[in-house]
């Protein structure tokens, strides 16, 4: 009796996973979105000359040769060797 019972509730509980209805992820406010919709601006990135690290071109510190930087401490250290 039991195991019957075990059973149906496992029918009934992969039967409801299966056929509920999915939720749509939605990207959070002022996140940018793959389809190109309207109104969103795509930003270029960069990447630092010191660490190599890629961030939002308007988030850049330039020197005078006109590289960029991520920081004023890269910034001042100037471009790595190599």
């Amino acid at each position: 009796m039991f195991a019957r019972f075990l059973l149906w509730l496992v029918i009934g509980v992969a039967a409801w996973w299966l056929l509920r209805p999915r939720r749509k992820i939605t990207p959070p406010p002022g996140a940018a979105r793959a389809s190109g919709a309207a109104g969103v601006v795509a930003e270029a990135m960069v990447d630092c000359a010191a660490c190599g690290l890629h961030f939002p071109a308007s988030e850049a510190l330039h020197d005078g040769a006109a590289r960029t930087y991520c920081c004023s401490a890269h910034r001042d250290a100037g471009p790595r060797r190599g």
